[in-house]
């Protein structure tokens, strides 16, 4: 068998992992760079959506306070109802009580909530299975 001279333009087993090398750290760099560009993109969208929620939440209470004044202009009837200040007073009281059953029924669901027995038990068994007590 004859050996074949080495030519200088065949590349060397360093020179091989060298621009290996070279080839990934480029890749990194470009991934992490497209990861950034598709986070600022996220981002933006993401701050739009919320100001734009943020923007529907404020017209919303806008329309419950015209709703309300509507409610007691309706009961106020063109004055063949109740006087005004009553049917605001009426408005105000129903608000309250909306406002009471939500928070009993929004307490009554925080007391239901528990500490999560099963994790905690796993863990205090933890240092036992690591000693080989388990």
């Amino acid at each position: 068998m004859a050996h074949e001279p080495v030519n200088d333009t065949d590349p060397t087993l360093g020179k091989l992992v060298m621009d290996a090398q070279r080839d990934i750290s480029t890749l990194i760099s470009k991934e992490i760079q497209l990861a950034k560009s598709e986070i600022k993109v996220s981002v933006r969208h993401g701050g739009l959506g919320i100001g734009l929620f943020a923007g529907a939440a404020f017209l919303g209470l806008l329309a419950i306070i015209m709703l309300s004044v509507a409610i007691a202009y309706f009961i106020h009837w063109n004055g063949s109802g109740l006087d005004l200040h009553w049917a605001f007073l009426i408005v105000f009281a129903l608000y309250v009580l909306i406002a009471a059953v939500l928070a009993l029924v929004g307490v009554k669901q925080v007391k239901k909530v528990k500490a999560p027995e099963r994790a905690i038990e796993q863990g205090k068994q933890i240092p036992q299975a690591l000693k080989g007590k388990g």
